[in-house]
């Protein structure tokens, strides 16, 4: 049993990193090639509707989703009741939406927002159209359908936004891509799964889910709100293309922030649900994600830092060096993230929401603190604001792992501690080392491989128990 779940975890957690680090090299390289055709301005009047879109999709989600996944006995009333129950709330989302649209572009003074606005909610319509199938595939643990469905979707969303950007249609071309990714999702999915909802409706399954969706949806609301919280202060208060600026940077963070995230929430919560009423064993796995996790992330982040300018400059030219201090600061403020999001998806499977709501409520209010004090001195300090908030939300959440899994605070900083220095003094000698190049791509090349040979050598010789994981997980994505 024991080696069966270790495979099935080895096994979620590969192919929900080919799904998420497939579909972030695609939009990479597809973001690439729009931000030398577009503007600032562009991804600007994009980047104030997304709070709209990802607070859309969460209220249609309600929570039912991982509910759902979590309950064992699963039926098909079930189901379908969840199905039409997303169904109604997204045609209620829309109408709302449709006839805010006045409204949110009088809020932004940008008066194209509502045109571009009534088109681009129509993703909303279409989210529910695809979520049931992709949840009893989360509840198969069958992540490989899921890969091949969003990188499809990606990289024909992303052919079409660049055949667009060519032929000259601006904004548009941001509000088909996600259309048509979304689209191109409820058209894949019944091919991996064929399942059609039945015609019945069962109040009793709302009511079975209700007590664990509730703060589910409460606690995934308030990432949704706070995840584009910064796109709307900035597009109310500066100038649309300062927006663009964000919108580049948290791009370039959320390779890394968005990324671990989606692998973790998705390709852990459902393995860590199937041993909640064991500790011992959840505690034993939980500490084998937070090194393992950290033994990545840590000198990603790092390396992003410390590389930014020439990473910036590289890509997408020096139109864009505006974003560079904002890319820096997003990152710092995301290092613990990925540890944030393994507390909460712990006390989840525990049945603890509750919990995890209270955190992230904590986290938010922590954030909004940060805003109300550091607004005043400009979007930098601003995010230097974030970047604290961030790290005491993070030193608040591991109360809570200690109180439920009885893991102290000395074994939790022990965990991390090594990965984190190691990334620290590799990150420090690979920036204050003086480069022989004479273009941005050359000194990065330099940087990049300064980086990861100093760091996979640390790795091997402080942490050999990792550096054998680490080849464990990639053979396992090439030969699955």
């Amino acid at each position: 049993m024991g080696d069966n779940l270790k495979k099935n975890m080895i096994g979620a957690l590969a192919w929900s990193s080919v799904n998420i680090f497939g579909i972030q090299f695609i939009q990479l390289i597809i973001g690439i090639i729009l931000a030398r055709i577009l503007m600032p301005a562009d991804y600007g009047m994009i980047g104030v509707l997304f709070i709209f879109i990802g607070v859309s999709t969460v209220l249609i989600d309600g929570g039912f989703a991982q509910g759902l996944i979590r309950k064992k006995d699963t039926t098909e009333k079930d189901l379908s009741t969840i199905f039409f129950l997303n169904l109604l709330t997204s045609a209620v989302l829309y109408l709302i939406l449709y006839f805010s649209a006045p409204l949110i572009s009088r809020f932004f003074s940008q008066p194209a927002l509502i045109e571009y606005s009534r088109v681009l909610f129509i993703a909303v319509l279409i989210f529910p159209l695809y979520l049931i199938q992709q949840t009893q595939l989360l509840k198969k643990l069958d992540y490989k359908s899921i890969a091949i469905v969003n990188i499809v979707s990606v990289a024909i969303s992303g052919i079409l936004a660049v055949i667009l950007a060519i032929r000259g249609f601006g904004v548009w071309t941001l509000v088909y891509q996600q259309l048509a990714f979304h689209g191109l999702k409820a058209i894949a999915f019944p091919f991996f799964l064929h399942w059609k909802p039945q015609f019945s409706f069962t109040i009793s399954t709302i009511q079975n889910l209700w007590k664990f969706s509730i703060p589910l949806l409460g606690q995934t609301s308030l990432n949704a709100i706070f995840n584009q919280l910064y796109f709307v202060i900035i597009g109310r208060f500066y100038p649309i293309q300062q927006v663009g600026y964000f919108t580049q940077a948290n791009k370039y963070s959320e390779t890394v922030n968005a990324a671990t995230q989606s692998i973790l929430s998705s390709g852990i919560f459902p393995v860590l649900s199937k041993i909640h009423d064991d500790k011992p064993r959840l505690l034993r796995i939980y500490r084998k994600l937070i090194t393992s996790v950290s033994t990545i992330t840590f000198p990603f982040v790092i390396f992003l830092m410390v590389a930014a300018q020439p990473i910036v400059v590289t890509l997408i030219t020096e139109k864009w060096l505006p974003s560079v201090i904002l890319l820096q600061l997003l990152l710092l403020a995301n290092l613990f993230t990925p540890m944030f999001t393994i507390n909460i998806n712990v006390l989840n499977a525990q049945g603890q929401s509750a919990t995890s709501l209270k955190l992230e409520i904590i986290k938010k209010t922590l954030i909004v603190i940060s805003i109300i004090s550091c607004f005043s001195f400009g979007i930098e300090v601003m995010l230097a604001g974030f970047v604290a908030a961030n790290f005491l939300a993070y030193l608040i959440s591991m109360a809570s792992i200690k109180k439920s899994l009885r893991h102290f605070y000395r074994h939790q900083v022990r965990d991390l501690i090594i990965t984190l220095m190691i990334s620290s003094i590799t990150g420090i000698i690979t920036w204050i080392i003086p480069y022989p190049a004479n273009t941005a791509a050359i000194k990065l090349l330099y940087m990049g491989v300064t980086f990861l040979v100093l760091y996979l050598l640390a790795v091997m010789i402080f942490l050999p128990e990792k550096w054998s994981e680490i080849k464990e997980v990639l053979k396992k994505i090439t030969t699955k």
